[in-house]
């Protein structure tokens, strides 16, 4: 036991410059990815079929192919189309696309958790479909709509670990490197899979008790 500690202590400055980089990556896939689906669900609530056909296409893409395929498609197939990016901007283009498609789908819930006597209350009020959603839906649909949008944070960040199909130096291809060079992968992923629990059961347990808050105010 005395040497896995010393070997974790050793290699721990490493997994933990990876870590720093897996959260760099979902975090910044989570700003960019939740405001985008925001929009896709906001686009998705219009009547023009021309305008919500590309984005059902966008949306339907991001969530029907894995990650894993968004990833290697922005990496390795966008360069044939003479776009070539570096590993941490294919992963973040490709986790915000995966974010903003399925994130589109839960506020869209949310926005439709709202009554729909709000909605003809305001009609009734002869308030603009604009002043509509600012004042009535989106401030109602949103809280709700916040403990998934959490707990898919959770998942984007364990979802992290495949950028290391890229060379990104993120927590995996660190673990994986420190693997190939000593051997000790036991120990190894052992530290990793407690770094990600550091912080995903906390929010595990944060997300549990907004559900419980919510579900009372509701």
């Amino acid at each position: 036991m005395n040497e896995t500690i010393a070997f974790w202590e050793q290699i721990l400055p490493q997994l933990l410059q990876g870590f720093s980089l897996s959260l760099q990556v979902t975090g910044v896939s989570l700003l960019f990815g939740i405001p985008l689906g925001l929009l896709l669900a906001l686009g998705l609530r219009a009547r023009n079929f021309l305008l919500k056909a590309p984005l059902l296409a966008v949306i339907e893409v991001g969530r029907g192919a894995s990650v894993l395929v968004l990833l290697q498609f922005v990496y390795f197939g966008m360069p044939t189309a003479g776009l070539t990016f570096t590993s941490f901007v294919s992963v973040v283009i490709a986790f915000t696309w995966c974010t903003a498609a399925y994130t589109s789908e839960i506020l869209r819930a949310g926005m439709e958790a709202v009554p729909q006597g709000q909605r003809e209350a305001a009609q009734a009020l002869r308030m603009t479909p604009m002043d509509t959603l600012c004042l009535i839906i989106l401030p109602q649909g949103l809280p709700i709509a916040i403990p998934a949008l959490l707990g898919f944070s959770i998942l984007m960040l364990q979802a992290s670990s495949l950028a290391f199909v890229v060379a990104l130096p993120e927590l995996m291809s660190k673990a994986q490197l420190i693997g190939s060079n000593t051997f000790q992968y036991v120990p190894i992923f052992t530290l990793v899979a407690l770094l990600f629990a550091v912080i995903c059961i906390p929010a595990t347990i944060v997300v549990g008790h907004l559900e419980r808050r919510l579900n009372r105010h509701i």
